[in-house]
């Protein structure tokens, strides 16, 4: 079940990566896969349609920057938006509780 307050800085959360291309026979290198990310910023404003401008959090809907930690090396990404639901590419979530 998803956490229901609001990230802040400093939580840990999963990323999902995008993962590689998709060949022209459907397979792919690397598919999307979760990685650990710590919170280093929650935007005051929303930036992207239908809600730009809008407080973060308006309607349920949150951005974060992030400092992802991939196998790797550490991405930064700002302005990542929460998807709770389908756990799409590019995007953040509370982890699962195991």
């Amino acid at each position: 079940m998803p956490e229901h307050h609001p990230p802040s800085v400093g939580r840990i959360v999963h990323y999902v990566s995008h993962g590689t291309p998709i060949h022209d026979d459907g397979s792919q290198a690397h598919p999307p896969a979760c990685r650990v990310a710590i919170i280093t910023e929650v935007p005051e404003y929303l930036t992207a349609e239908p809600l730009d401008g809008c407080p973060n959090g308006t309607q349920g809907q949150w951005l974060a920057s992030l400092a992802v930690l991939n196998p790797t090396g550490v991405l930064f990404s700002q302005n990542v938006a929460q998807d709770e639901n389908t756990h799409t590419g590019g995007t953040w979530h509370w982890p699962e509780r195991v």
